[in-house]
């Protein structure tokens, strides 16, 4: 059981990492690695069974103290619940932060993004093997996927709910892929605008509520959002499960692909600015400075607070 200090530091990793989520080419799985809590988050997701889930209602009737205590555990709910928590004040919140940032300052919120990801590939590669053949292999492969995933790809039609599933399905289970930004891939499925826009909607009318307001007006909003959430969970339990299988067999070359997902994500920023503003002398020289003050911020956390280090399982 976490103690409320690590608690507390675990919910301020879930905001970075809500924040980092909302925005489009930069990747939660990122700041969960950087932060250091990948491996235990991959660790907590692939807990979270049906076996496990009964067991957890099971103890609740009748009421079993110790039961509960040890199912909760088991899927490391002091750690989950606060990360979750986390993430979602974060994509409640922010979201309509950094769409204001974005609409008015683009270059400066791609600029610290990308000095805060390439500080942390700077950092991250120090801590990783290309010792062999098969390590380069996953670099390269790595890097190549998250920088053709980073670029300009066109948008898909409208496929009502089912496509709303399936978006849900792909961008939640890319938020713990170092690198491969969930947003990023709403907009490619070109469900990024329209699910802003609907969860927007849909805080508001369930604040409205709280005053009075009409019930049935957040159904429609409410059913989309339900549906996202729906895919999300599908696709966050089964990449989990993936990546905990993959780091079973060969952690280390596992760590320099994830490691390299960061490094090729690196495209995104400089794809939407030029997308958002162009690129010209003033542009260049703001995009680098906000850069090199995300890489310093960085260096600084990974100083003084967050501990920038991944788990290699060597001595």
């Amino acid at each position: 059981m976490d103690s409320p200090s690590e608690m507390l530091r675990t919910y301020l990793v879930g905001l970075c990492m809500g924040s980092a989520d909302a925005v489009p080419g930069v990747s939660g799985g990122t700041i969960a690695l950087i932060a250091g809590v990948y491996e235990r988050l991959i660790d907590a997701i692939t807990a979270l069974t049906p076996g496990n889930g009964l067991a957890l209602l099971g103890a609740f009737v009748p009421p079993d103290p110790g039961e509960i205590r040890a199912t909760l555990g088991e899927i490391d709910a002091s750690f989950l619940l606060p990360l979750g928590v986390g993430v979602l004040t974060a994509v409640i919140l922010v979201t309509r932060l950094l769409e204001f940032a974005l609409d008015e300052h683009p270059v400066v919120v791609f600029g610290v993004f990308f000095g805060l990801i390439a500080a942390s590939v700077v950092i991250l590669f120090r801590q990783v093997e290309l010792t062999e053949r098969r390590h380069a292999v996953a670099a390269a492969g790595g890097f190549l996927l998250a920088f053709l995933l980073s670029g300009d790809l066109p948008g898909l039609a409208d496929g009502g709910l089912l496509l709303v599933f399936l978006a849900g399905a792909i961008a939640v289970s890319a938020m713990i892929l170092p690198g491969v930004s969930g947003s990023l891939l709403l907009l490619i499925l070109g469900q990024y605008d329209p699910m802003v826009e609907t969860l927007g909607t849909f805080v508001d009318r369930l604040a409205a509520i709280a005053t009075g307001g009409d019930l049935s007006r957040l159904v429609d909003p409410g059913t989309t959002v339900v549906v996202f959430v729906l895919g999300g969970v599908v696709g966050l339990l089964s990449i989990a499960r993936v990546v905990d299988r993959a780091l079973e067999r060969d952690r280390m070359t596992t760590l320099v692909f994830l490691v390299a997902l960061v490094a090729g994500a690196l495209r995104a920023p400089v794809v939407n600015v030029g997308a958002e503003t162009g690129w010209s002398t003033a542009t260049i020289a703001g995009f680098a400075g906000f850069a090199a003050l995300g890489a310093a911020l960085l260096y600084a956390l990974d100083y003084y607070a967050i501990d920038v280090e991944i788990d290699t399982g060597t001595p």
